[in-house]
């Protein structure tokens, strides 16, 4: 590709508003092909004998320590003289500065951005992704001051942020750190639409080429986008960015203050069940802006960006959030019943075959998640908050609902998180119990421990009878036999295996490489299909590698439904388990006399 030499742009400084003091950043992308680009920080006159001066060690919406600060070589400070100033690594986020008298500085420094799936920054020829916290540095001792951000970029590029525009196309401003930090950036080659909905204005910036319908996108996003009434009493911005990536491999989304970035490969948008992904996506992202961004647990405020926040209220952060996105696309026409219920089973059919919500509670999943780990150990040992966190989020609402004779959901509980717990406030255990004792006139205590603070595997047969529905697999659905393993990709080596599974009993253990069954080879391709030779109950010699050494051990198959697990009504649904779904869901009861949707 033909290098793209910038177009270096100048900037006047900022009028009145930030007349005050102000951190003043200039990123300029002097080779971005290479994915550098040179960073300056000024910082207002300090005091102080030191100026202290960071990286976040994490960034907002990845409960995970990262080695941001890694990207940033050539540092270097100077007084407001231009005189170089000394200074030291003193941790692995932080750089301080030694001054001998009150003096602004200016920091500089050369950034290497390529996270992109880490959604911290990345820098091509044709874009920019700027996520502050892999960024712009901050000092502690102006972290409250206003921001300005000014962008040097090549002549074809756009610039577009949650945050206010400055004077020119490719400045931004911020009444503090914590907004910048919490509003990406993204500038370059990208395609941009603008939409209304309840009286706010929204944009669409995507990236990349692929097989996405802008105009489905734009449409699908305004509908979902006028639906936060259903839960909330008003809106935290004014103006809302959805930013995508569409990209060749790197995929997920983060949330921030007034905007979203979702990844997604660029050709996964067009069937409908890739598209679902991408809307369900933006759903989440869009809820996240009220629950996480204007209220979250204290436990993450306010945000320390060189140290984790820990919280057993992680899943109602998460996992609450996984609960309403698709009920909002659902209420607006967006997605169908037939698809919201394909999503419920879904996440039954996984909770049934995760042994680790025996193991671990969802309170305690919460506080451990800075150090989660996925794979064999967490499906036995661990409860997951998204996916669980959706579960109990249901239990919940249904206890809520079942409580207060239809009258109060757990929609009410966060209307009210929201209405007396925003930032800089915050919400502890105590407070979210005292708001369900204030919502449904009854104490949680019992049911919070029993739900929260203990593992729990739920009842969903009794659970989902309440709104008339019943789960199970499909009439189709065959019965297998069953050796309670996963294979790493093309291979015979043991991905998983399943607490108090068939192999689990016979001594198989993660690692292991399978060689053959009842004395014949095996394949990778021919596993699945050898185990069908056989009948549940049957017990047959499988020989492998253990730790390079080879073994036979005798595993007994047990049975399981082989196929997807499907929503349907119960029998002759009663009046009041269809008052109870449409209470749930704000739809009318979907099915005819005969239970077909």
């Amino acid at each position: 590709m033909k290098p793209v030499t910038p177009l270096i742009l100048t900037f006047s400084a900022f009028t009145s508003h930030f007349a005050v003091a102000s951190v003043d950043y200039s990123i300029n992308l002097l080779d971005p092909q290479h994915h550098l680009a040179q960073v300056e920080a000024h910082f207002p006159k300090s005091e102080s004998s030191q100026l202290v001066v960071n990286l976040p060690v994490w960034r907002t919406g990845k409960y995970e320590v990262l080695p941001l600060a890694d990207a940033i070589r050539l540092f270097s400070a100077k007084d407001g003289s231009g005189a170089e100033l000394p200074w030291a690594r003193t941790a692995s986020g932080e750089w301080t500065v030694e001054l001998t008298e009150p003096t602004a500085v200016t920091v500089s420094y050369q950034l290497y951005a390529n996270k992109l799936g880490q959604r911290v920054n990345h820098i091509d020829a044709s874009h920019a992704f700027l996520d502050a916290s892999g960024t712009f540095v901050y000092s502690p001792e102006f972290r409250a001051e206003p921001i300005s951000v000014s962008l040097s970029v090549p002549q074809a590029w756009s610039s577009y942020s949650g945050m206010e525009r400055g004077g020119e196309a490719h400045q931004f401003k911020a009444a503090n750190y914590d907004i910048l930090v919490d509003s990406p950036i993204e500038t370059g080659v990208n395609k941009h639409r603008t939409f209304e909905a309840d009286g706010k204005q929204y944009e669409l910036v995507v990236w990349g080429e692929g097989n996405y319908d802008l105009d489905q996108m734009v449409e699908d996003l305004g509908k979902l986008s006028g639906q936060a009434d259903v839960i909330w009493d008003d809106y935290p911005f004014e103006r809302y960015v959805y930013m995508v990536h569409a990209t060749s491999g790197a995929r997920g989304a983060t949330e921030h203050l007034n905007s979203t970035i979702i990844q997604r490969p660029r050709f996964s948008y067009r069937d409908r069940k890739d598209y679902l992904g991408f809307i369900k996506t933006a759903s989440h992202e869009f809820i996240h802006t009220w629950n996480v961004k204007a209220y979250r647990p204290q436990g993450l405020v306010p945000y320390d960006y060189q140290e984790e926040g820990i919280s057993q209220l992680l899943w109602i952060a998460e996992g609450s959030t996984s609960y309403f996105q698709s009920q909002l696309l659902l209420r607006a026409g967006v997605i169908t019943v037939e698809e919201f219920f394909e999503d419920l089973a879904k996440r039954v059919s996984q909770s049934k075959q995760t042994p680790g919500r025996e193991i671990q509670s969802i309170a305690s999943a919460s506080a451990n998640k800075w150090v989660s780990s996925g794979g064999d150990y967490a499906i036995n040992h661990s409860t997951n908050i998204y996916s669980e966190g959706y579960l109990t989020s249901l239990a919940l609402d249904f206890s809520l609902l079942s409580e207060t004779d239809l009258k109060q959901s757990y929609r009410d509980v966060h209307r009210e998180l929201y209405r007396s717990h925003r930032l800089p406030a915050g919400y502890n255990v105590a407070e979210v119990k005292a708001i369900l004792a204030q919502v449904s006139g009854t104490s949680y205590e019992a049911w919070w421990q029993q739900y929260v603070n203990e593992p729990v595997s739920l009842d969903f047969k009794a659970l989902l009878a309440k709104a008339g529905l019943q789960v199970d697999y499909a009439a189709e659905a065959k019965s297998t036999p069953f050796a309670g393993v996963t294979l790493m990709p093309n291979t015979l080596v043991l991905a998983t295996v399943l607490r108090n599974g068939p192999a689990w009993y016979a001594g198989m253990v993660l690692g292991d490489e399978v060689v053959a069954i009842n004395g014949l080879k095996i394949t990778a391709a021919g596993f699945e299909s050898r185990l069908k030779d056989f009948n549940a109950g049957d017990t047959v010699s499988v020989t492998l590698f253990s730790n390079d050494t080879l073994k036979t051990v005798e595993l007994t198959l047990a049975q399981h439904k082989e196929g997807d697990m499907q929503i349907s009504s119960v029998n002759e649904p009663t009046q009041e388990q269809q008052a109870f779904f449409e209470a749930w869901l704000g739809i009318n009861w979907p099915f005819d006399s005969k239970g077909q949707l």
